[in-house]
């Protein structure tokens, strides 16, 4: 399927050649300095780069969200998370709360600055003993007369010392637990507010900071939306914060792979360059594949945010892979450069550091996983909330599956190009992790579910994502089919991807059904022996290497 047309790709082009003219020659400043000069911004806005989705009335482009993906994903690729995160958090964190629900007031007040480029915005949640746990923060306000008085404290708040506002979480009514919370927009130059910079591992150029509020009075005008539907309001904005790091952190990781790519075609070891050695092109085919199929499933996942269509489990999923894999990837480059990785000259040392937070942020991977396994599991229903803009994204409030049926068969489609293995391993990997959801949600003779272990649900909503990922890398290589038919690296990698995937499904969901008597009794007897004869029959050594040829060799 093509997401981008002739607009796109101007768009690309003319945002490309400004970052690397204005921003990648800065970088390393900025990185030292752990400051980004608005100005930057305020040329971005200038040159329209910013407010993208944005309604024209307030100087935005009013344009699909796939410019946002390109707009992420240029910026991804100047491998400075620091850089990255500070419109991020302006623009998908921080605004959209004002934008969605937010009075035509705060609208006015607010939203032509961020889109010039002259404001910079932050979202408060975390407190010092409140993270993932919103509904039990801390930060209060009080309604006095026309105004709210705050007090709190809010911590790793990213743009929090030099940014002009702050989206606060705070606690309007403290004894209604969840439907106390609200959202409250609060100047950063008010009276009562302190501010102390958190030197952090990574994502140097970007300030995060610890903000106390002591007695700050706020109109009550800027309260956004209704009191008590902070928290509804947060659950659904999440979404869009998880979603927008997929296509940036691909992109960060493509860039990892090149330069990688580029140094071991001339660094030498033994008389060869490093990427002769079978151990580290296969290192690379392994890698790249997971990182195509992510892609795909990138791609596919802002398409039904483009769409308007609200799963959370999508959004989940993709952002526990993608933020894991960074995390990989970025390990096993810096690997790649040996003793120079470790050093400041080479990129992989910044990678490294940025990378690790992308686990904890937006939400940790263990409640990434926490979410899925509700969904798989407990089947639990995330609904929507409706903003106050008339939006395709308020028409659809439903899951994806309806989407299944509308999908291309792809054993079908690759007939001519053997593909039967990758499908047939998906096949397996889907069946499997349906039997293991059902046996874990019956109860045994003791009354209890193996479903209520954390670390069992933890193990299939990771075996379920990675499912999903390789499913829809599979359909973006039907739908290209129709189109190109150069596709046989990609399907190198489909295939070495859906095997492994399989192995991994298969040997966890059995350890998951604990001891059986006799292997023939076993209601995974069939899926097991069918899984073993796909992977003796089909050499998973000679698809790393013919991978490896295409990417280092051609």
């Amino acid at each position: 399927m093509g997401y981008f047309n002739e607009e796109h790709n101007l768009f690309r082009d003319s945002l490309s050649e400004f970052l690397e003219r204005e921003v990648r020659p800065n970088i390393e400043e900025w990185e030292k300095a752990g400051r980004i000069p608005k100005s930057i911004w305020q040329k971005m806005g200038k040159m329209g780069f910013l407010g993208l989705t944005f309604p024209q009335k307030y100087g935005g482009g009013d344009l699909d969200f796939f410019f946002e993906v390109i707009f992420n994903e240029e910026l991804g690729r100047l491998n400075s998370g620091g850089f990255v995160i500070t419109q991020q958090v302006v623009q998908y964190m921080s605004t959209p709360y004002i934008y969605k629900y937010g009075s035509d007031k705060l609208k006015e007040k607010y939203l032509p600055g961020i889109i010039s480029g002259d404001l910079i915005g932050c979202i408060g949640i975390t407190e010092p003993d409140a993270g993932s746990d919103t509904k039990n923060i801390q930060t209060r306000a009080e309604l006095v007369d026309d105004h709210y008085l705050i007090n709190g404290s809010k911590t790793f708040i990213t743009n929090g010392l030099y940014g002009d506002f702050v989206v606060l979480v705070v606690k309007t009514d403290t004894s209604a637990g969840s439907k106390g919370v609200s959202l409250i927009c609060v100047d950063l130059d008010l009276k009562g507010i302190t501010k102390n910079k958190i030197n952090k591992l990574g994502w140097h150029s970007s300030d995060t900071a610890e903000i106390g509020f002591d007695n700050v009075k706020v109109p009550k005008e800027n309260l956004i939306g209704e009191e008590g539907e902070g928290f509804y309001y947060l659950m659904n904005g999440l979404q869009l914060e998880r979603l927008c790091f997929l296509p940036s952190n691909v992109a960060t990781m493509e860039y990892a792979l090149s330069v990688s790519l580029d140094y071991m075609s001339q660094r030498r070891a033994f008389g060869r360059t490093i990427d002769k050695f079978e151990v580290i092109r296969h290192k690379v085919s392994h890698l790249s594949s997971e990182l195509e199929a992510l892609k795909a499933f990138s791609y596919y996942c802002c398409d039904l945010f483009d769409k308007g269509i609200y799963d959370v489990k999508l959004c989940s999923m993709g952002k526990l892979l993608v933020t894991e894999l960074h995390e990989k990837i970025s390990t096993e480059c810096l690997q790649f450069f040996g003793g120079n990785g470790f050093t400041e000259d080479y990129p992989m040392a910044r990678m490294f550091r940025d990378s690790r937070v992308g686990t904890i942020g937006g939400g940790t991977s263990e409640i990434m996983r926490e979410i899925i396994a509700k969904v798989i599991i407990d089947d639990v229903k995330y609904l929507k909330a409706k903003s106050n803009i008339n939006s395709k994204e308020n028409l659809i409030n439903f899951s994806t599956d309806y989407l299944n049926k509308e999908k291309t068969n792809p054993s079908e489609a690759f007939d001519n190009y053997d593909f039967s293995i990758a499908t047939k391993a998906l096949v397996i990997s889907d069946n499997t992790i349906n039997t293991t959801i059902k046996h874990i949600n019956q109860a045994d003779d003791n009354g209890s579910k193996k479903s209520s272990s954390q670390v069992i649900r933890h193990q299939i909503a990771q075996m379920a994502s990675e499912i999903e990922c390789y499913k829809q890398f599979v359909n973006s290589l039907s739908n290209k089919l129709k189109l190109t038919e150069n596709l046989d690296k990609e399907i190198l990698m489909a295939k070495l991807t859906s095997m492994q995937l399989m192995d991994k499904v298969v040997s966890q969901c059995f350890e998951i059904f604990g001891n059986y008597n006799d292997l023939n009794d076993h209601p995974l007897n069939e899926i097991f022996h069918t899984s073993k004869k796909i992977q003796i029959s089909n050499n998973k050594r000679d698809l790393h290497e013919n991978i490896a040829k295409f990417i280092i060799e051609n």
